[in-house]
């Protein structure tokens, strides 16, 4: 799942390429991993959130 961070990357690494401008590559390489980031943190999340919720109906029963 691509997001804002890793799309906005991608744009700011391919100008930088056209352009020749190192600074603007790295950039939006550095904004796609970011973006990485933050989807594996929002899964994780999700998972923790899942796993919470497992528990808490065993317990109900």
């Amino acid at each position: 799942m691509t997001n804002n961070d890793e799309l906005k990357g991608k744009v700011n690494e391919a100008k930088g390429k056209i352009t020749d401008d190192e600074s603007t590559e790295l950039k939006g390489k550095v904004q796609q991993e970011i973006g990485k980031a933050k989807d594996k943190a929002k899964e994780t999340a999700d998972d923790v959130a899942e796993k919470f919720n497992k528990k808490i109906d065993k317990e109900k029963e």
